[in-house]
Parts: structure tokens; sequence; C-alpha cells
């Protein structure tokens, strides 16, 4: 009989290894067995808690999306003006652990399960519309009838320059994606003054 307490650990250790899995592959080609060796435990153990590769994917998602909302929390405890939240915003987009290469692939792959997977859709879903959401909440502060244009163009950025680390064979840095974001930012700013 399992330890009490090490249903949790294993959960989070199959997550982080598909996140790895998936980044090492590049795609969702990979096996539960293979996930299941990098987290150290059984392929029946990974299957007992999450049923299938598809299920522990959306989980490994949600893991990432979480560490997202808690980074723009973080972010946006910080702001108290209308620009500095949306800076927040584009700040935790390209933290670190936000913009690291598995993360990233497993962005991208989750896009494209997006597309036949109604649960992956619905994640989705919840993540455009909060990011859009706090990006007009300090952009409706600063621009009258364009805050939702730049709200799309920032989201869009921020979601192409994703795509683009996943795929470019110099991909960009965090830095670089932070700093061509805000200078888009910058540049909706002026143009709409």
């Amino acid at each position: 009989m399992p330890k009490i307490g090490m249903e949790p650990l294993r959960r989070s250790s199959l997550v982080a290894a598909t996140i790895a899995e998936v980044g090492r592959a590049g795609s969702l080609d990979v096996t539960v067995g293979q996930i299941a060796k990098r987290a150290g435990v059984s392929t029946a153990l990974a299957h007992h808690y999450f049923g299938s590769k598809e299920q522990i994917f959306l989980s490994a998602m949600r893991h990432i999306l979480r560490l997202y909302a808690e980074e723009v929390a973080r972010e946006l405890a910080q702001a108290s003006t209308p620009l500095q939240r949306v800076e927040a915003i584009i700040r935790a987009s390209f933290a670190p652990a936000n913009f690291e290469p598995a993360t990233v692939t497993a962005w991208l792959n989750f896009y494209v399960q997006a597309r036949n997977n109604p649960e992956a859709a619905r994640l989705l879903s919840i993540y455009q519309r909060r990011l859009r959401s706090n990006l007009l909440a300090g952009l409706r502060a600063l621009l009258a009838s364009d805050a939702t244009t730049v709200a799309d163009g920032l989201a869009a950025m921020i979601d192409g320059l994703y795509i683009r680390q996943a795929l470019a064979a110099h991909p960009p840095s965090a830095e670089h994606a932070l700093n061509l974001t805000q200078s888009y930012l910058t540049a909706s700013l002026k143009v709409a003054a």
C-alpha cells in the first residue's frame, strides 16, 4: 500500500516529466512509458493516475497555466498605474519559468491540441480571455478607443513570440521578446496620443 501523500508527489512528478519529454521530443509524440520512466514511476501507475497520455498532457498544461497565473498575480501586485499593469502582464508572459524551452514547446503543442480537443480548447479560451481582460484593464485607462486593438495586438505578439521561440533555429531570448513587446506597447501608445 502506498504511503499517504505519495499520490500528489507522483502526479507532480508525472506532470514535470510530461513537460520535459514534450520539450525533448518537440511534440506530443512521446509515450506514457517515456513520461513514466522520466518520472521514476511505472507506466501502469501513470495510467492509473491520469488514464491517458492526453489527460497527462492536459494536467501538464493546467500546471503551466497555474504557474503563469501566479506570475501574473505577483507582477500585478506591484503595479500601481494602468501602464504598470500592462507592463506587468508582458513581464509575466516572458518570465523565465514561463518562457523556458520545454514550457514553450508544451504551449505550441497545446495550441495544436486545442483545435481537436474540447477540454484543451476550453483551457485555451480561458487563458486567452484572461490575458485580454488583464491587458484591457490597464489599456482602457490609457487609450480611449484603441484599447481593444492594442490588447489584441499585444496578445498576438505574446503568442507569436512563443511560436517563434518553439520553432526558430535561433529563438528569441526572453529579454528580447520582452523588449520587442514593450516596444510595440510604447509605439501603440504614441500613435494613439
